[in-house]
């Protein structure tokens, strides 16, 4: 005791033994035993959906005025923000709610997204949740990610940067991915880390519907069950091992019209406000990601945050915690954008962010074709046609004309940056890498006329209420007509599917080509998976798309439109 208050008494005369200063000794003791303890500050630093974003790139926060744009993010710049507020608090905790990987640049996804995850570790992350992009390239793939190894179903990416790869440092969470053959979870469901002698559990989910974004063969005896409930059994077992403080981190989420950066904002909607709501109430804190959007918002009392994607934003999260009970008293969090230079470098992630662009300038800069325009954008019109849609379904059909194929089909969410090249028109590998960097393979197959119409029907019909329509791209020669007016299931105008300018017959088979996630029904196209007669081209749509642009090239009428060319029509 007198080490903790610095008092100090003289030896006591144990012969002494007076009423009055037994019970003077008895107070001042029991005053010291009463004395509040000073609650502690947790603190935490998340991010989501960072899909590679070694390098800074553009910014506009959502809601911002026009002109806000900045350049923001980079691993050097999160190593910066990083190290500064360690300095504050050497026991921060660095957290994140998936996608960390895949849909990257070409920089990190050239690599196997190696380059990533060793920046990660950089970092000094602790936890993630996986979200449904870490399945891109399968369990097995996403196992090789966490544990290291050079065993990988891509040799010509994996250790191709470094002869080995050590794995993440981190763990990935997934409480909700069961394995089928077992019933419990694939990846660890929480993590129990410590910050000034609290424990805190980390709970990790990814949305329920990930089977339906990723390639069904590459999750093949793993079931994705109920977010919430998954959640609050993971609670229990976290309780149990002494943790009393618990946040979920969850790769799922929800949007509003509220400022990035607007603290407490009370207007969040999407799925990840019904999955709060059904949370233990010993769940305070989500840390949610999936829709990159910024919000910190309040659902029934708990805290909810996501930093926008790309490592543009870090959310930095203050926990003030009961030191009697270790249970959570307030919450408060805000988004930070990170732009260069606000705090001192850190000269070994600028030096790692450098070795990476190094070696892999060259390879990246080959120039591969002229084009038309310097913009070939993703952006859908109203009729949801984009001009780089159009583009890529010309290209795969002609890659597999010799297949047969009459029309070529394309999902928008698998196209994740426009076309942009430099003044002279010249499109770099890079550049065209970064548009397709999954590597799909296309494969053709059979599909009636009925089918077709089905297919299209299904833009409409998401697996969520608020869910946005993904509109199909599709290729030159086939077309059709749709009106928003009619209930879904019956919104593609009959006998407006045209194919050269002839109807579709809804009885006769068509050749049709895709890429391999949409042809086993993936982004919520079952019709696909009905299709017959499928031929796995092992042909990879980035290759497609450079075989289209130089071929146009070399015939002197170069590919690329800056206006989406009208295949797709809506009833007004």
């Amino acid at each position: 005791m007198a080490g903790t208050l610095g008092l100090s008494f003289a030896p006591m005369n144990t012969s002494f033994r007076s009423p009055w200063f037994l019970l003077a000794a008895t107070a001042l003791l029991s005053a010291c035993a009463a004395a509040p303890r000073t609650p502690l500050e947790i603190n935490l630093v998340a991010l989501n959906d960072f899909h590679g974003h070694l390098e800074a790139h553009k910014f506009t926060p959502d809601g911002a005025a026009k002109g806000a744009t900045v350049m923001a993010g980079g691993i050097d710049t999160l190593a910066a923000a990083l190290q500064a507020w360690r300095r504050d608090d050497p026991e921060l905790l660095m957290v994140a709610a998936g996608d960390l990987v895949g849909a990257s640049p070409a920089m990190s996804s050239m690599w196997a997204d190696e380059p990533t995850l060793n920046a990660m570790n950089l970092l000094g992350l602790n936890v993630s949740s996986v979200g449904n992009h870490e399945f891109d390239q399968g369990r097995i793939e996403l196992l090789r990610q966490q544990n290291g190894g050079c065993q990988s179903q891509r040799p010509d990416k994996a250790c191709q940067i470094a002869p080995n790869y050590g794995g993440a440092r981190f763990s990935y969470l997934a409480a909700n991915v069961l394995d089928s053959a077992t019933g419990k979870p694939f990846l660890p469901a929480f993590r129990i880390e410590q910050s000034h002698g609290v424990k805190i559990a980390f709970i990790g989910a990814v949305l329920r519907d990930t089977a339906s974004v990723v390639l069904a063969s590459g999750i093949a005896g793993l079931s994705f069950v109920d977010e919430a409930d998954a959640a609050n059994r993971a609670v229990a077992e976290a309780r149990a091992q002494g943790a009393t403080v618990f946040v979920l981190l969850i790769h799922e989420g929800g949007r509003t019209d509220e400022p990035f950066d607007q603290p407490d904002c009370q207007h969040l909607k999407g799925p990840i406000v019904g999955i709060a709501r059904r949370l233990d109430p010993a769940i305070r804190l989500v840390v949610s990601g999936h829709t990159h959007r910024g919000f910190l918002c309040k659902v029934d009392g708990r805290t909810i945050t996501q930093a926008e994607m790309g490592g543009h934003v870090l959310s930095r999260i203050k926990l003030t915690v009961d030191a009697a009970s270790g249970a959570v008293q307030d919450i408060s969090a805000r988004n930070e954008v990170m732009i260069a230079g606000a705090y001192p470098p850190v000269p070994q992630a600028g030096a790692y962010l450098a070795g990476v662009r190094e070696r892999s300038a060259a390879a990246l800069a080959r120039p591969v074709a002229r084009v038309a325009v310097r913009s070939v954008g993703r952006a859908q019109n109203r009729a949801g046609e984009g001009a780089l849609g159009d583009l890529i379904a010309d290209a795969v059909l002609a890659a597999t004309h010799e297949q047969g194929t009459q029309i070529g089909f394309m999902n928008i969410g698998g196209i994740r940056k426009d076309l942009d090249v430099a003044e002279n028109l010249n499109a770099t590998y890079g550049q065209a890498q970064v548009v397709l960097p999954f590597g799909n393979t296309l494969v053709v197959m059979d599909m009636s006329g009925a089918q077709i119409r089905g297919l299209l029907e299904q833009q409409w019909q998401r697996p969520h209420p608020d869910s946005e329509p993904s509109t199909l791209q599709v290729s030159n020669g086939f077309s059709y007509r749709w009106d928003p007016k009619q209930p879904k299931g019956q919104r593609v105008v009959a006998g407006s599917m045209a194919l050269n300018g002839v109807a579709l017959d809804e009885a006769k088979l068509y050749r049709v080509v895709a890429n391999n996630f949409l042809a086993e029904g993936g982004d919520s196209f079952p019709m696909f998976a009905q299709a017959a007669n499928k031929q796995d081209t092992q042909m990879r749509d980035i290759d497609a798309l450079v075989a289209y642009l130089v071929k146009h090239d070399r015939a002197g009428t170069p590919a690329g439109s800056s206006a989406p060319a009208a295949r797709i029509i809506r009833v007004e």
